[in-house]
């Protein structure tokens, strides 16, 4: 049986009661509905109209004319039907917002926690200030550029994203999230859910005059864009300032790029930090613009150098603080967190920490300034080198800007203090270490100038030893024997000893020119050239021989005669003899056994008796 404890599910099998459901259910189905229809397409609307006639947050002015014709593609309709029809397609969201306005919400307020509808509309849609710039007094202004936003913010709040936080000391309304809220800007902003922090619940109860300067340091910092493609039928004056504010110098990062009151445990984890750690106002991270890590403190002046001081503890301490990675080593427990590239050995500091000034308070940030200097200065100052610049190893660089200065000039200009340094420098330059940068920019100069003279000597050395090799191999061309001039490079190669195999030239000692005279002249006297020999000749002398006997020189017949084949012998019996002395000792050694010439080797071999002396002695008769 139903009860009025809550409504029944549909039964299912026909014929038996249905489940009840539980108010849990029942709430977590109107959750889910709600963040379902929250990026709903957004609905056409017929002359610029911001909200439905009547309806809640109507703005004055915006009724709709009853003779307006009804959507492109649907029948003309009646004014109060058309009425009707429209607030039928606004079921969802009521106030008409857009997709991408409610997406402006949820990534500013996801990120600074609480704001006012002209800060979400000058960090997410910059456009509409020059859009709305022709109005009449600034009131009217403001109320033109943050129509849209505010019906998202009433559309979000219908949705239960989010709520109304109060109001600031001017009397502008403070917008923030809800748990649900941070839930789906954690999506927007692509951040895990633990990360995204509280809801700033109850912020609006003093004016909340810190979180606004943190919020006008962000902005300051940003210096949001128009986007010009939204602007194209605007008149021309509006287009040239939005044009005027893209070429202004840019600045740093994204919405995305920052988060607010952060919490740095000295003790304790990230999401439950135990005593003694610091807070961070705003903690910029982004590596694309130079800024891998920059923690903000926002100064309202109403806090002693003292104070700011033992803010600075805190935060060493945080940044001393090392913890087991999921590697197993020990690294900073902010390493953990955020990815920063590490420094050179030797040159690793902390993180920078800077200062925003907003003179609302009675401190004089001119006189607090040089006194924190003095009670932080184990903090930040450095170890000074022989080329002028300083190391900052396990050092905090500290810097500090006042906020209109901030506004004015931007990350870009040189606005910027560091403690420890003479004059003012831009944001990149106060977190960097430019003398170190020039030393080392000095240093490799003077590297690649002693890489380049080391290499130009040992190209002179090479050069000198190939001089040296080409003088010594010039002393070594040989010289034609025929003309005596030195061979060139190809016939030197040419007359080079070569394989057992290989042919060997018939006139090594003379050059080409000569060579070719000599083979002409031989083949003129029909002799045979020794490069003209085959494969089984071999000429034991290149030139005519002649004969031992007579002197005379042999004829072609006796020379080919006496010609040897490979290594063995000359078939020849007197290969040293002439055709017509190897005849005649042929027919000598035919008729008597002995060469003539034997036989006169024989007799010079036999010793000759010297003649006795006349009138010699007694003895003389026995030589005989």
């Amino acid at each position: 049986m139903p009860t009025s404890k809550g409504p029944l599910e549909p039964p299912l099998v026909p014929g038996t009661p249905g489940r009840r459901k539980t108010p849990c259910q029942a709430a977590n189905r109107r959750e889910n509905c709600a963040v379902t229809t929250l990026f709903s397409p957004p609905v056409v609307r017929i002359g610029g109209e911001h909200r439905v006639p009547g309806g809640p947050d109507a703005l004055p002015g915006r009724a709709r004319p009853a003779a307006a014709a009804a959507a492109v593609g649907r029948r003309p309709v009646a004014s109060n039907e058309g009425a009707e029809l429209m607030a039928g397609k606004r079921k969802n969201n009521p106030a008409g917002s857009t997709n991408s306005y409610r997406g402006d919400v949820l990534r500013v307020l996801g990120a600074l926690k609480v704001a006012t509808t002209d800060q979400i509309q000058r960090i997410g849609a910059p456009h509409l200030t020059f859009r709305h710039a022709d109005k009449e007094t600034p009131s009217k202004q403001k109320q033109a550029r943050t129509a849209s936003h505010t019906a998202a913010l009433s559309d979000m709040r219908v949705h239960g994203l989010s709520e109304n936080g109060g109001s600031t000391e001017k009397g502008d309304a403070l917008r923030n999230l809800t748990p649900k809220g941070l839930q789906a800007a954690s999506y927007e902003l692509n951040r895990p859910v633990t990360e995204m922090g509280s809801t700033a619940r109850g912020a609006g109860s003093s004016g909340a005059s810190h979180p606004m300067a943190v919020n006008e340091t962000v902005i300051a910092m940003l210096r949001p864009k128009p986007n010009m493609a939204r602007l194209t039928k605007d008149p021309a004056h509006v287009q040239a300032a939005a044009q005027a504010a893209v070429d202004s110098p840019d600045g740093i990062g994204t919405i995305a790029s920052y988060w607010t009151e952060v919490s740095l445990p000295a003790t304790g984890t990230w999401n439950a930090p135990g005593k003694g750690g610091a807070q961070a106002d705003i903690v910029l991270n982004a590596p694309q613009d130079g800024v891998p890590l920059l923690f903000i403190e926002v100064d309202n002046c109403h806090e002693t150098a003292e104070e700011l001081a033992e803010k600075l503890e805190k935060y060493a301490r945080f940044f001393r603080r090392k913890v087991k990675d999921t590697d197993g080593k020990e690294r900073p427990m902010w390493r953990t967190r955020w990815t920063v590239p590490k420094g050179r050995y030797g040159d690793e500091p902390h993180p920078p920490v800077l200062l925003v000034f907003n003179r609302i308070g009675e401190r004089n940030p001119n006189l607090t300034v040089p006194r924190l200097q003095e009670l932080t200065r184990h903090l930040w100052q450095g170890e000074r080198l022989p080329g002028g610049h300083h190391l900052y190893d396990r050092k905090i660089p500290i810097i500090a800007v006042g906020l209109n200065q901030l506004r004015e000039h931007g990350p870009a200009g040189p606005v910027f203090a560091r403690f420890g340094r003479s004059g003012p420098q831009t944001l990149l330059e106060a977190i960097g270490n430019p003398r170190r940068e020039a030393a080392d920019a000095r240093e490799q100069e003077e590297a690649k100038a002693r890489a380049a003279a080391y290499q130009a000597e040992l190209r002179r050395a090479a050069q000198e030893q190939a001089a040296k090799q080409a003088a010594e191999r010039e002393a070594r061309r040989p010289v034609c024997t025929g003309c005596g001039t030195k061979f060139t490079d190809a016939r030197w190669e040419a007359v080079q000893p070569k394989d057992w195999g290989a042919a060997k030239d018939s006139h090594p000692q003379l050059c080409d020119t000569c060579k070719r005279a000599a083979v002409a002249a031989a083949q003129e006297r029909q002799e045979p050239v020794r490069g003209e020999a085959g494969a089984d000749d071999f000429w034991l002398a290149p030139e005519r021989p002649v004969c031992t006997e007579c002197g005379a020189a042999f004829t072609d017949e006796r020379w080919k005669a006496t010609k040897r084949v490979g290594w063995t012998a000359s078939p020849a019996k007197h290969p040293s003899l002439c055709g017509d002395c190897d005849q005649r000792f042929e027919d000598l050694d035919r008729a008597w056994g002995v060469s003539p010439r034997q036989e006169e080797r024989d007799q010079e071999q036999e010793p000759a008796v010297p003649e006795q002396k006349a009138g010699g002695t007694w003895l003389s008769r026995f030589r005989r």
